[in-house]
């Protein structure tokens, strides 16, 4: 018998973008459209969708104003997949080291 691999831990700005992408396609509008109306590059929307870029909490309220949703709801949806998943990552964190 072979043992299944682990699954792969999500990180928060993949959800993050999984549910933007997901608004935007729910609401049958292009990167380009979104992007245009959040002023912000195509391309970088592309990469916050794909989970590789983190947004500012700026240009987040931007784009969820340009999908017409409220900032809330998409930390909401977002943090009711964060609590679906089994394994989300939790990087390391290193410890300050104190001055002798």
């Amino acid at each position: 018998m072979i043992a299944a691999e682990p699954q792969r831990p999500q990180l928060l700005r993949e959800l993050l973008g999984e549910s933007l992408r997901e608004l935007r396609t729910a609401d049958q509008r292009t990167l380009r459209e979104v992007s245009s109306a959040a002023r912000v590059s195509l391309g970088y929307l592309s990469e916050i969708e794909r989970g590789q870029k983190e947004p500012s909490s700026e240009l987040l309220n931007a784009i969820c104003g340009a999908l017409g949703v409220p900032l809330s709801s998409v930390l909401r949806r977002v943090s009711d997949k964060y609590d679906d998943h089994d394994v989300v990552a939790h990087l390391p964190v290193r410890s300050a080291r104190v001055a002798a």
